[in-house]
C-alpha cells in the first residue's frame, strides 16, 4: 500500500502546482472604473464562460475539488 500512497502524493503535488499556475493565469475580478458605471457588462462579459477565461475557471474548480478529495484521502491512515 506504500506504492499507492506515493502515487497519490505525486498526483497531489502535481495538482498543487497546476492550481498555483492556473490561479496566476486568471484575470482579476475587478474591471477597474468601468465597473462603476456598468460599462463592464459587454458581449465579452456575458459570454465569458465560452472563452479561455471561462475554461480556466472551470478547470480551477475541478482541480480544487480534486485537491480537497486527495487531501482527505491522504490524511486517512488506512493505507
Amino acid at each position: 500500500m506504500g506504492t499507492l500512497r506515493m502515487v497519490l502524493t505525486i498526483i497531489f503535488i502535481l495538482i498543487c502546482i497546476a492550481l498555483v499556475i492556473l490561479v496566476l493565469m486568471q484575470e482579476g475580478k475587478s474591471a477597474g472604473l468601468g465597473s462603476i458605471s456598468g460599462a463592464a457588462e459587454t458581449y465579452w462579459g456575458k459570454n465569458k464562460g465560452r472563452s479561455m477565461e471561462g475554461r480556466l475557471v472551470m478547470i480551477t474548480k475541478v482541480l480544487a475539488v480534486s485537491f480537497v478529495v486527495l487531501a482527505i484521502v491522504l490524511n486517512l491512515h488506512v493505507f
